[in-house]
């Protein structure tokens, strides 16, 4: 697959930091499918971005360089993690795509159809076949600068707090891409 060059002014923030507490506390990112680590997966679907951020415990070696930074206090949460991805990126963005690291099935085809689906619109999310918003999406980095929240607020606050007031798009999943693997029967049923 070749690199989408309009998508300029497109950067990346992969969220590797969570408890993984159903998986005994595993580190998520350094899981295998397919041969392959999950945050190596979750790079390769960041495709088409100037710069990704990866906002987990510790740097890991990658083939594409990466930043990788860690929220203060760690831990905080997917919007303490994203806001803490989007401050650590070397460019200003446009666009911020958002990733968690156990969403293996999100590709640069899907935030190709997430982006596009954010035109005239602050951003645009994967829902799954149940309708649930994933953390799979795209933001519109100014919309997300004047929705910011303090410091303290952004530890142990919800995503869906941070992104209610925002006008988004819900965009479909196609296939795997909503699934997330929360336990190991989820990477076992993925794997097969």
């Amino acid at each position: 697959m070749s690199v989408d060059m309009s998508a300029a002014g497109f950067c990346g923030v992969i969220l590797a930091g969570g408890t993984a507490a159903r998986m005994d506390g595993i580190d998520k990112s350094s899981i295998e499918l397919d041969g392959r680590t999950l945050l190596e997966l979750a790079i390769d679907a960041f495709l088409d971005a100037d710069e990704v951020v990866v906002v987990g415990p510790e740097p890991v070696r990658t083939i594409r360089p990466v930043t990788t930074v860690r929220e203060d206090p760690p831990r905080g949460g997917p919007v303490a993690g994203l806001l803490t991805g989007v401050d650590a990126l070397l460019r200003r963005p446009r666009l911020v795509g958002v990733l968690a690291v156990d969403m293996p099935r999100v590709t640069p085809h899907t935030f190709r159809r997430l982006r596009e689906a954010s035109v005239g619109c602050d951003g645009a999310f994967l829902v799954d076949h149940d309708g649930r918003r994933q953390l799979a999406g795209v933001l519109d980095a100014q919309r997300l600068r004047l929705e910011r929240p303090g410091l303290e607020e952004q530890h142990g606050m919800s995503l869906r707090s941070l992104l209610e007031p925002l006008d988004l798009a819900d965009v479909p999943c196609v296939g795997e891409e909503g699934i997330d693997i929360d336990t190991w029967s989820d990477l076992r049923d993925l794997s097969q």
